[in-house]
């Protein structure tokens, strides 16, 4: 074990003659992580060694090391077993050595091996492409320390939610592999917040059939909402619509972002679209507007107005959507505005 005091002791020399042997900027580790160089025992050489097999060279093994200098207090055996580990999903060891030079910190983590493998073998057979776990493993090391019990004890929820409210095998799956692609996060949470979230929602009289489609809408903002905000949001909407609870279900399958934004955000982004001339009808007819930030809605009215295109008297169709959604739309509604009415018996200019 080694310590972090850095007051009394002294920088080990062998570790330093190493060190600078193999061209590392020693200055760049002190300023990093001094106790480093103070401890006892370090496997420079051999941890060079090992990342040089594996196809580094000379600059790249010292960019390593720089970067993160606890990798030389592994032992070999450690980063050998991580060596193995880490090969169950790269393509070869060029990959893996890319891998490591950008993401050091996640490679040299070798406390949760046990944990790591049997999470590596459990995304496999859940069916996620090796890509993907790569991605996981430098991206987001932190599912990889849970017992893997804990991340199929959150997978095994979802999926019986899924299926009880009626989805199909088949596209849970999908859903599932989706989920987990665009946030691995969600592993961190607890399987009862994804129990209560959704008894909330067949509480407050959505069908089963809702609630799934709510759930496939939700995607990872299943986890981050709580009953409490929950109520709270759809009691503002509630009174900002003047509508039924009938009718504010469909706005809130509409608009899942409803439940998830709290009030006061809620309060800000139509505070902001009501300062430029929409009105309250419009908003309800188009509820996804309010996934937008005010600063994202200003900048999109200005582009359109700039085209002659008046949102009072619109839709807001026009101004949803992510960037790409946006910009397809302000390309054709530009073309249209360019395009010249073509007078087929006017008379040709051609150049002489």
């Amino acid at each position: 074990s080694y310590t972090t005091d850095t007051k009394s002791r002294e920088e080990n020399k062998k570790t330093l003659e190493n060190l600078y042997s193999l061209s590392v900027d020693i200055t760049k580790i002190r300023r990093l992580k001094e106790w480093v160089l103070l401890q006892d025992v370090a496997y420079v050489k051999e941890i060079a060694g090992i990342l040089q097999e594996m196809g580094a060279d000379e600059s790249t093994v010292a960019n390593i090391i720089e970067r993160c200098p606890e990798a030389i207090l592994h032992t070999p055996a450690e980063i050998n077993s991580q060596r193995a580990l880490w090969q169950l999903v790269c393509q070869n060891e060029k990959q893996l050595i890319k891998l490591i030079e950008q993401f050091p910190e996640s490679f040299f983590t070798t406390e949760y091996q046990q944990n790591q493998k049997a999470n590596i073998l459990f995304f496999q057979e859940l069916g996620l492409k090796n890509n993907i776990i790569t991605r996981f493993l430098t991206g987001a090391p932190n599912i990889f320390y849970n017992p893997v019990e804990k991340n199929k004890n959150v997978i095994e929820t979802l999926q019986r939610n899924y299926l009880n409210l009626g989805g199909s095998e088949a596209n849970m799956k999908i859903w599932i592999l989706k989920l987990l692609s665009q946030n691995p996060f969600i592993l961190l949470n607890t399987s009862t917040a994804i129990q209560e979230n959704l008894e909330f929602l067949q509480k407050n009289d959505f069908t089963d059939q809702e609630v799934l489609q709510l759930l496939s809408k939700l995607k990872g903002f299943i986890f981050q909402l709580n009953s409490t905000t929950m109520q709270k949001s759809m009691l503002f909407s509630k009174n900002i619509f003047k509508c039924s609870d009938q009718e504010l279900k469909q706005l809130v399958l509409k608009c899942p972002a409803l439940l998830y934004y709290s009030v006061p955000v809620l309060e800000e982004r139509l505070e902001g679209l009501l300062k430029e001339g929409i009105s309250i009808a419009q908003i309800r007819e188009t509820p996804m507007v309010l996934e937008l930030t005010t600063q994202i809605v200003r900048y999109r009215i200005k582009k359109l107005s700039a085209l002659g295109y008046d949102i009072k008297s619109g839709n807001l169709e026009s101004l949803n959507g992510t960037k790409k959604d946006f910009e397809v739309t302000y390309g054709k509604i530009q073309s249209k505005k360019e395009r010249p009415i073509f007078n087929p018996v006017a008379p040709l200019h051609i150049e002489d």
